[in-house]
């Protein structure tokens, strides 16, 4: 794997033992009033990173802000990735008719920006944090149910395709054992893209209030920090580096997946 790889996964690593140990570190619950408010970082040791208007610990929110970002972030990604590889591979093996339709379908969720398809599903599902994970899945899975389907047109006429066919496998049986394997391995760069841009709406349907109101992420930190951004920047710009880093994180391990597979892929064309 490359070296900006290693770097994506050091810093997803860190951002998942954040999460994990979140109850170790800080065991009391993130949004218990504990302190004065707006603390400014370091300024008393038993709160890092200082506390927020309310005067809760800025560091335990982040902490456990973790777990509900990224596993809302992964879960949505997994989600679109799951519909899009099942789609593409349809359309991409049976051709024709569910071709057409299936990719016309595609193209109509293409037409509407993600952000604001997952905005429209999520305000008419409610806000919970199921539903912010099913509106992402909904809203992003069009580009890998392209990029798969274009894959599986290229190797549904190789000779092991034909051969598993003569053998009395069924279409979908053939598709989804014999084909889509070789699939697969594009799919991978899409991978971290998909993942960064699950963060980054679940970080915006939380700041604007749609996330789930039981759960502390890092978009309603930075929602809430911005009341008191010109006394307290720090509230925001924390939260927003976590952003960043995860997106950047995940986008550059897909990266260093990718280029790791590239000689393997170019090996068996």
């Amino acid at each position: 794997m490359t070296r900006s790889g290693w770097v994506g996964a050091i810093g997803l690593g860190l951002l998942v033992a954040m999460a994990l140990l979140a109850p170790v570190i800080k065991p009391r619950d993130p949004l218990d009033l504990v302190g004065r408010p707006l603390l400014e970082p370091f300024a008393d040791p038993r709160f890092l990173l200082g506390t927020d208007a309310l005067g809760r610990d800025v560091l335990a929110q982040l902490l456990y802000s973790a777990r509900v970002s990224l596993v809302v972030g992964l879960a949505a990604a997994a989600g679109a990735i799951g519909i899009g590889i099942g789609v593409g591979t349809v359309a991409g093996f049976l051709g024709g008719r569910v071709d057409g339709i299936l990719m016309r379908i595609s193209e109509a969720f293409q037409t509407v920006p993600t952000f604001l398809l997952a905005l429209a599903l999520l305000s008419a599902l409610g806000a919970s944090t199921a539903n912010v994970v099913l509106a992402i899945a909904l809203s992003s899975w069009p580009a890998t149910a392209r990029l798969v389907r274009a894959e599986v047109l290229s190797l549904r006429q190789r000779e092991y395709v034909d051969a598993a066919r003569l053998a009395g496998l069924g279409p979908l049986t053939v598709a989804f054992r014999e084909v889509l394997p070789g699939a697969l391995q594009p799919v991978v760069a899409l991978v971290g893209v998909t993942v960064g841009a699950a963060i980054l709406v679940e970080s915006a349907l939380a700041f604007l209030g749609l996330g789930d109101p039981n759960q502390i992420s890092w978009g309603v930190m930075i929602s809430n920090g911005r009341q008191a951004i010109r006394v307290a920047p720090f509230l925001v710009v924390i939260p927003g580096v976590c952003v960043a880093l995860a997106i950047l994180s995940v986008s550059l391990l897909g990266d260093g997946l990718a280029a790791r597979l590239a000689p393997q892929r170019r090996y068996l064309s």
